[in-house]
Parts: C-alpha cells; sequence; structure tokens
C-alpha cells in the first residue's frame, strides 16, 4: 500500500495581532525551496522579493542563513534553498525556524514542526490544513503600514480611503475588496515548485 511521510508546520507572522497564521503539510523529502513556495502560496504571498531562513539551533548549515545568495543583501553566507533537505534540519517535533519575506518590508514568520505522519493514497500534499485571517497586501509598509492600511479601510469616509483603494485596486489588485478577517484553507491553491524555480531564474523547465 503507497505512503508517503508528511511533515506537518504551523506558520505565524510575527509582531501582528490578532494573529495570522497557517498549518500545512509537505512532503517530507521537500528542500527548503519547495517549503518556502509552499508558505507564499498558504500565506496568501506573491513571491515579488527575497526572502531567507535563519536556523535556531545547530544545523547542517553550521548557522548559516538558507533562502537566494545574494551579494547585495546577504551580511551573513546564504546557502540556496534546494540544497537543503527539510528533513536534515526539522528532526524533533517542535523544532523552528525564522523565516523573513521581502527584506524591505521584512516580514517575519516563525516556522514550527508540529507533525509527522503517513498521507493516503488519495491525499494531496502539499496541504493546507488550517488558518486565519489574511495576510497583509505586498509592499503596504511592514507592520506599521499595515495597520495604518487597516485604519483608512476602517474609515470609507476618510480622505485616504479613496487612494489607498485605488492602489490595491492597480498595484495589488489581488487583495480587492481586502477583507483582512477572512481566509479560506480550502481555497488555498499551491504551485509546483519547480516551475516556480524556473520562473525565478529563467530557466527552461526540463
Amino acid at each position: 500500500m503507497y505512503s508517503q511521510k508528511i511533515f506537518r508546520f504551523r506558520v505565524s507572522l510575527t509582531e501582528i495581532e490578532p494573529e495570522i497564521w497557517r498549518e500545512i503539510d509537505v512532503p517530507s523529502d521537500y528542500n527548503f525551496w519547495e517549503l518556502h513556495v509552499a508558505i507564499q502560496d498558504a500565506m496568501g504571498w506573491l513571491d515579488y522579493h527575497l526572502h531567507e531562513f535563519r536556523p535556531r539551533k545547530k544545523s547542517p548549515t553550521d548557522g548559516k542563513h538558507i533562502g537566494i545568495p545574494d551579494s547585495e543583501f546577504d551580511e551573513i553566507e546564504v546557502i540556496p534553498g534546494w540544497e537543503v533537505p527539510i528533513k536534515k534540519y526539522f528532526t524533533t517535533l517542535g523544532n523552528s525556524i525564522d523565516y523573513t519575506y521581502d527584506f524591505g518590508d521584512s516580514w517575519e514568520h516563525e516556522i514550527t514542526f508540529i507533525g509527522m505522519f503517513l498521507a493516503n493514497e488519495n491525499e494531496k500534499i502539499p496541504n493546507c490544513l488550517a488558518g486565519e485571517r489574511a495576510c497583509p497586501p505586498e509592499d503596504c509598509g511592514s507592520v506599521p503600514g499595515y495597520y495604518n492600511l487597516l485604519e483608512i479601510l476602517s474609515s470609507p469616509e476618510s480622505d485616504e480611503y479613496e487612494e489607498i483603494a485605488h492602489w490595491l485596486q492597480n498595484h495589488a489588485k489581488k487583495y480587492w475588496p481586502y477583507k483582512p478577517e477572512y481566509f479560506s484553507a480550502k481555497r488555498t491553491k499551491f504551485s509546483d515548485p519547480y516551475q516556480r524555480w524556473c520562473n525565478a531564474f529563467g530557466v527552461e523547465p526540463e
């Protein structure tokens, strides 16, 4: 009988209350690039910016970060995520790692390993099991900008409302109408990590 080992993670966007979080299952043989793509899709990010994982414990990376090497931003050596299997880091339930998306807005996430299971033959993996609240719109100005956006959207009569609404409809139309309290795990769609990698680096799929 076919079975596939899966890892379950809790993804939490830090510094924001009420909490924005997701619970996802991914194949245990994923690498960190593939985990990154699953996090992006589950959270609702658009993967427009750089990212990196920062280990919290002694790991095969010897303290080096994991992501996309970029000399402009790298103060610490960064190992390509597609070279590091997640199972080499997540060896014990409760292991966590920090994940930053967009070095400008610096959206900080805590990724926690919360389960390990065998998937059923008909089970689709990756999968989003649960979560709460929509992620902030891309490029809204980090946590302070996000709170400011929420305040403006709650006051349609304000002078800034039309400007923000116009920006969301044009610059970030995926998020319009923006409903900060809405999230549906069932409507989450996951991309092909290999295709995403090819698109990111201008490589023709084999």
